[in-house]
């Protein structure tokens, strides 16, 4: 199929299985699929295959911290504990996957390249050859490049072109949205992969896999923002015209409301953890100072726990939170994307789940707030369909939309993908085949 979704014929289009792995910092997400192609293409814009996941597994997250992996061995022990699940609940072996990526200080910035056409019209050849010379630019840092991709063509002096093929013109120009992280914590996650004896198919950031699983067709039409907070890091994504044209990465998340409280509260972090999920809200309610909350004290082997006014937790909860919104309003508003985003933002991610959260976002963001769960996948058990599995389902409708990749930007980022040894992989080749 052509480098443009959704423009090849059915019949070209092949049936396959597809493994995506999430690593997070509080769980290690595994999910196969099979991916059928779509006869109508009606489901979802840009949706050419309908996905219905076969195998699932999922694990506490060990070794990875903020989005970083720091213990391989332990890492490494988690990926194989979900990877083997969802092996055996789909019946099958796997060797590659799709992983994503949330940390390397992701960056996004924009580059723009002409190359000259001479007055023929535009082939496949020319939108390689510019989008190959956008793609150079961003290779000048000692980073690595996770995506390139197009965000809208222009021919001589009219900008906008979605689709440039069989045009005429002299000057055929493309506007480009490169996201690179830094290589070490790409590379050590890799590595933990590929010490489960598997390899890396290829490296998604995870507010792109987010942003494809929890906004509808009009959000990523007009112009959202999806917000995915997670244990160790939050991240945030900005879609306009179907394009996703802005990707960023905090290292806060809700392992650090759970950690604030534990400190606060003096308690165990499991302890805090169960209070925060059972108790926790980043709004004050009016009975919070009457509602008496039961805490048991670190070291403390004590029947009597503590009772505490709920007030305090909340209090507690709601500084993080609030930190954590201005921060994330501040990068949306430096990121020059603000007013694409419009009133539209989406929260997902587990620590998304807080009660009181999408008023907290209203309120600081000013804008809509919505809830986004992962859309348009079958199978997916009850247990999955919350917001905390969005990341692993955008990686499934991943390799539907990276036929606008650039990739010429493969061979160019030198994102060496070990363990492939020359010979490919049946999943790749049927990736590079479907897509």
């Amino acid at each position: 199929m052509s480098w443009l979704g959704g423009s090849g014929d059915a019949s070209s289009r092949r049936s396959g299985t597809l493994t995506v792995l999430d690593v997070g910092s509080n769980k290690v997400c595994c999910m196969v699929a099979k991916l059928k192609p779509n006869d109508d293409g009606k489901l979802l814009r840009g949706r050419s295959h309908r996905i219905q996941v076969i195998g699932i597994g999922h694990q506490k997250s060990q070794g990875v911290k903020s989005g970083v992996v720091v213990d391989l061995d332990r890492a490494e022990h988690a990926i194989r504990l979900s990877v083997d699940a969802a092996e055996r609940m789909a019946g099958l072996t796997v060797d590659s996957l799709i992983v994503n990526m949330t940390a390397g200080r992701l960056k996004s910035e924009a580059f723009s390249a002409t190359i000259n056409l001479g007055g023929h019209e535009a082939d496949e050849a020319d939108i390689k050859r510019v989008l190959g010379a956008g793609a150079k630019q961003a290779l000048k840092a000692e980073r690595e490049v996770i995506h390139s991709l197009p965000v809208g063509f222009s021919l001589d002096a009219e900008r906008g072109v979605r689709d440039p093929r069989g045009m005429v013109g002299d000057a055929l120009g493309v506007d480009m949205h490169v996201l690179t992280g830094d290589a070490a914590p790409m590379r050590n996650l890799e590595l933990s992969i590929n010490r489960s004896h598997l390899s890396v198919e290829r490296m998604v950031a995870t507010p792109y896999a987010s942003g494809l699983a929890a906004l509808v067709d009009d959000e990523l039409e007009l112009g959202a923002a999806c917000i995915d907070m997670g244990g160790g890091t939050t991240t945030i994504s900005v879609f306009s015209e179907g394009k996703f044209v802005h990707g960023d990465a905090i290292a806060i998340g809700g392992n650090h409301v759970t950690l604030d409280m534990a400190k606060g509260l003096s308690t165990s972090l499991d302890a805090a953890e169960r209070l925060k999920v059972m108790h926790g809200s980043a709004l004050p309610g009016s009975a919070d100072d009457r509602d008496l909350v039961s805490i048991q004290p670190i070291g403390d082997d004590g029947d009597v726990p503590l009772q505490i006014p709920r007030s305090v937790m909340t209090r507690i909860v709601r500084a993080r939170i609030d930190e954590t919104l201005e921060l994330l309003r501040d990068r949306l508003n430096k990121s020059g994307y603000g007013n694409a985003v419009g009133k539209r933002v989406v929260l997902t991610g587990g620590a998304s789940q807080l009660a009181g959260l999408p008023e907290a976002a209203r309120r600081i963001l000013g804008r809509n707030v919505r809830i986004g769960r992962p859309l348009g996948v079958a199978g997916l058990p009850e247990a999955a369909k919350g917001p905390a599995f969005s990341a692993a389902v955008g990686l499934l409708i991943y390799p539907q939309m990276a036929s606008f990749e650039s990739h010429p930007a493969k061979g160019i980022s030198g994102l060496r993908m070990t363990g492939t040894g020359g010979k490919l992989h049946r999943m790749s080749q049927w990736l590079r085949d479907s897509f």
